[in-house]
C-alpha cells in the first residue's frame, strides 16, 4: 500500500519505511514540527518518526491557526489514521500532551489502540487551571510567560522582529491549552507514561501521577531534573525511554 502524502500536517525527517514501529511527535505552544528533528535523527532507523506542523507557522504561516485542542485533534485524527498501518505510539509536549491524549482517544474510537501514549511536561487532562489567563494578557504579558517557562533563548525575545513573528501562534496555542477542558471518556487501552520535570512551574508531580485515571492498562511517571522544558536537556534519556518502550 503506499504510504499517505500529506506534506502540510507530518514532516518526516528522517523517513524509515521499514520501521516495525511508528513515533508521531505532538509540539509544544508556539512550537513546530522542526522540535522533533533531533529525536526523530536519534531514532532512525529504527523508528519512523512523524513530526506534526500545526497551521499558521513557519511553512503553514499563510493558513489560519486553530485555537482549539479538540479541533487539531479532530483534524488528526483523519491524518493520523491512515499511517496505522503498523503500529503508533504517540508523544506530546505540553499542549502537545493534550492534543496527543485527544488524538488517542480520537483514533481508539475508530478501532485504532496506539501502543502507547507519552505525555510529556502537562498536568492530566482532568485536572483545570481555571486562572491561566495567559491568551488575554498583552505582548508584554505573553513574552513574560515565556521567560517563565523557558525553551527559547531569552535573547531572540529581545528581537522585535522575531518577537512579531512568533507572538501570534504562541498567543494562539495559549489559548488552545488555557480553555481545553476534558470530557469524560472511557479510559484510554493503551498504557501512559508521564514524563515531568521535577521543577516544572505548570506541573506538580501530582498533577503528573493523574494520567493514571485515563488509562485501563498501565502507568508509570518518569521525573527529570528541569523545568517546563527539561525535555531540552534530557533529549537522550527520552530517546532511550521511547526506544526501549518500542523494543
Amino acid at each position: 500500500m503506499p504510504l499517505p502524502t500529506d506534506d502540510l500536517w507530518v514532516r518526516r525527517f528522517h523517513p524509515a519505511p521499514a520501521a516495525a514501529h511508528r513515533l508521531v511527535c505532538l509540539p509544544h505552544a508556539g512550537g513546530s514540527a522542526s522540535y522533533y528533528f533531533p529525536m526523530s535523527k536519534a531514532l532512525s532507523p529504527d523508528v519512523d518518526v512523524l513530526a506534526v506542523q500545526y497551521p499558521g507557522r513557519q511553512d503553514r504561516a499563510a493558513e489560519p491557526m486553530i485555537d482549539s485542542v479538540r479541533e487539531l485533534a479532530d483534524r488528526l485524527a483523519d491524518v493520523i489514521a491512515p499511517w496505522a498501518d503498523r503500529p503508533l505510539t504517540l508523544l506530546g509536549h505540553s499542549m502537545g500532551a493534550a492534543v496527543a491524549f485527544e488524538l488517542a482517544s480520537r483514533l481508539q474510537e475508530r478501532g485504532i489502540i496506539a501502543h502507547r501514549l507519552f505525555t510529556s511536561g502537562r498536568r492530566a487532562a482532568s485536572i483545570v487551571r481555571d486562572g491561566e489567563r495567559v491568551h488575554e494578557a498583552d505582548d508584554a504579558g505573553v513574552i513574560a510567560a515565556m521567560r517563565r517557562l523557558g525553551g527559547v533563548d531569552t535573547a531572540l525575545l529581545d528581537e522585535p522582529g522575531l518577537v512579531e513573528l512568533i507572538l501570534p501562534s504562541v498567543r494562539n496555542d495559549f489559548r488552545a491549552v488555557e480553555t481545553y477542558r476534558y470530557v469524560s471518556r472511557p479510559p484510554l487501552a493503551m498504557p501512559i507514561v508521564a514524563l515531568t520535570g521535577d521543577d516544572d512551574p505548570t506541573t506538580s508531580l501530582d498533577d503528573a501521577r493523574a494520567w493514571a485515571s485515563h488509562t485501563a492498562v498501565g502507568f508509570s511517571l518518569e521525573v527529570y531534573p528541569g523545568g517546563h522544558f527539561f525535555l531540552n536537556d534530557h533529549m537522550g534519556a527520552v530517546v532511550g525511554l521511547v526506544r526501549a518502550s518500542l523494543s
